[in-house]
């Protein structure tokens, strides 16, 4: 007998093995008919194959996370498919799902181009008509090689070859295409649907390796039906609009260029932008607490083998010699600020300690993985590390929280979600400082009163960490802040306190950030915004443009008023049109815009036109500028 374990907890017994699609049936037709794989003590594996021994099962059917990553695997097979039928002398190699689509990479003489594409996408939809049953099949490893060699898949072939001896072969049929595959798969085509499209064409070498042939990687993207992939590419078309390099260009923000690799220039626009940032989280921090210090950029290597970061983050570290001392461009602030802390003697009624920094870091990353200001080599970060006792850790680690949200809100993020990360398998400290660390973050975040997810072995290497994840306007997540609980750095370090007992304790270090990379957040805020800041983040807030050069004496008079309010103006008395004034100050996405004539002159008055608004108000000068500089007044510490 075998016993299925049911997720209600309910017990069936079956007189031998059964397969996910017999369980499914038996539970009802409606689960038989949306069924499309089944999970196994955990683990997802075919519908249809054999449950030979007890065991706690899950039918997964489309409502289940893992089943999308299912259909998209399905769907890089029925993509190579396609290409064997209408390319038969084309070599297969790899395909596997990815973040809201799949791949699969080709090798072919003649470069595949986009209207390739399209006949492979109508192949596919005739694939998924055929509802062709999809089968595995276990082979000898030698009669698979061979298989594959005799086909003319020589990458396949390869693929067997470096499995070790003893692992099964799995392959895995469809019609008359048999592929090499672990899986799980849907139990045909047909479960596919219409909701994929192909959607872009690049290079890619074989097993990623610059010494090896180029292939030809196809992407395409998979949803369960039609609406899903219709509201997907919408997306992109918002991202698209909203790319903030792009913006940033437009905006006249910022720029990048290749002497400068990974750093950025900001214009004066773009470094207005980051000012007001930068001095609205130092006026929170200071409101809560922190005091703010600055630390050296190069650092002699030993500190940083002392603190275990050298061995960590070597590679991704820039260095500098000088009279026979290696030293290193920090990465990041934390040894640093012990050096700090660690200057004086210091009592437990000194703590916490909330020390800040807007430290400038450098990170060696790999150019192919720069972007934007999403990845960049040069970076501040609003950091900042709190030096407190272990019973301190709770109470810190909610008013962190609350301050965290309270920001995120005024820059206008209101979904945030929170990820909890433990040990990761390379890690500092022994296990019982990390149970130690582990149980009082979690603690510390039930009693701020958040709901978390575990994201496991992904904590920091010193220390268990909660991550915070902003979604935009769009939908998109940006994992911004951050908060890590350490016990190993202040030992390794040598920080201590003297407590009330007149002995010699370690602190707890609490390393933090809301923003994290000053850069990254300011891409996030203008593809949240789309470039259409509120007013107090906009680095011109109002432009005064004039109909007539008569209007030009008291367009002078409005500018100086608005700049003694307090507000970032500007004034435009070009001979233009005004309708080609609006037109550029509107793609510039400048806010506020006041257009002035000779009447508004003798009436000192303005008209009042918003960024987006097709109608103008009217206001007496003293009104219009009252209400701007309310309306642009920076959040306050709450």
């Amino acid at each position: 007998m075998v016993a299925i374990t049911l997720p209600d907890g309910s017990v069936r017994q079956y007189e031998g093995p059964v397969s996910g699609a017999d369980i499914a049936a038996d539970i009802g037709p409606g689960l038989a008919k949306a069924a499309l794989a089944v999970r196994v003590d955990g683990t997802p594996v075919d519908l249809l194959a054999p449950i030979e021994n007890d065991a706690a099962i899950g039918i997964i059917t489309s409502k289940d996370d893992e089943a999308l990553e299912l259909l998209r695997h399905d769907c890089a097979h029925v993509m190579a498919e396609a290409v064997k039928e209408l390319y038969p002398e084309t070599q297969v190699t790899i395909g596997p799902s990815i973040e809201n689509g799949f791949y699969y990479d080709f090798a072919r003489d003649e470069p595949f181009t986009p209207e390739d594409l399209e006949k492979i996408e109508a192949r596919m939809h005739d694939i998924v008509k055929r509802d062709e049953a999809i089968t595995r099949e276990v082979w000898d490893r030698g009669d698979a090689i061979q298989f594959f060699k005799d086909a003319g898949e020589h990458y396949k072939a390869q693929i067997i070859e470096a499995i070790p001896e003893g692992e099964p072969i799995g392959l895995y049929r469809q019609g008359d295409f048999i592929d090499l595959c672990r899986g799980p798969h849907l139990p045909s085509t047909a479960k596919l649907g219409k909701g994929f499209k192909l959607m872009k064409l690049a290079g890619a070498y074989w097993r990623g390796d610059s010494n090896n042939e180029m292939l030809q990687r196809i992407y395409g993207t998979a949803w369960f039906n039609e609406k899903d992939l219709a509201a997907y590419l919408h997306r992109l078309e918002e991202a698209e609009k909203r790319d903030h390099r792009r913006l940033g260009r437009e905006m006249s923000l910022f720029h990048l260029q290749e002497e400068a690799a990974g750093s950025v220039f900001w214009h004066d626009k773009g470094w207005t932008l980051y000012r007001v940032i930068k001095s609205y989280i130092r006026a929170r921090l200071e409101h809560a607490g922190y005091t703010e210090v600055n630390t050296p950029q190069l650092v002699d290597r030993t500190l940083w083998e002392e603190s275990g970061h050298w061995e960590k983050f070597r590679e991704n570290m820039f260095t500098a010699e000088s009279e026979d001392k290696i030293l290193a461009l920090k990465p990041m602030n934390c040894p640093c600020h012990v050096q700090i802390f660690r200057q004086g003697i210091k009592s437990y009624r000194d703590l916490p300690l909330r020390m800040a920094e807007f430290g400038c870091c450098h990170r060696n990353e790999p150019s192919g993985a720069l972007h934007g200001l999403m990845r960049v080599r040069a970076f501040i970060q609003d950091d900042a590390h709190i030096f407190c006792t272990e019973d301190q850790i709770t109470a810190e680690t909610k008013a962190f929280c609350d301050l965290l949200l309270s920001v995120y809100k005024d820059f206008g993020f209101t979904d945030v979600s929170v990820r909890f990360s433990d040990r990761p398998e390379v890690r500092a400290g022994e296990d019982a400082v990390w149970d130690r660390a582990e149980a009082a973050l979690q603690e510390a975040v039930k009693a701020a009163g958040l709901e978390f997810t575990l994201d496991p072995g992904e904590g920091a290497f010193y220390g268990p960490k909660l991550d915070f994840v902003l979604a935009d306007a769009i939908g998109r997540e940006w994992q911004c802040g951050t908060l890590q609980v350490d016990f190993v750095l202040p030992d390794r370090l040598d920080a201590a306190y003297v407590g009330e007992d007149g002995d010699k304790h370690r602190p707890v270090m609490l390393h933090r950030a809301i923003l994290g990379s000053m850069e990254r957040f300011i891409g996030v805020l203008i593809e949240h915004y789309a470039g259409k800041f509120p007013l107090w983040l906009a680095p011109t807030q109002v432009v005064v443009a004039t109909i007539t050069s008569d209007a030009d004496a008291y367009a002078g008079r409005v500018t100086q008023e608005l700049e003694q309010a307090g507000l970032r103006v500007e004034a435009d008395l070009r001979n233009e049109k005004i309708n080609y004034k609006v037109r550029e100050h509107s793609h510039a996405k400048i806010p506020v815009l006041l257009v002035i004539g000779k009447q508004e002159a003798e009436k000192e008055t303005v008209a009042l036109r918003r960024l987006g608004g097709e109608k103008q108000e009217f206001l007496a000068l003293h009104e219009a500028v009252n209400r701007l500089a309310s309306e642009a007044a920076v959040p306050p510490p709450a």
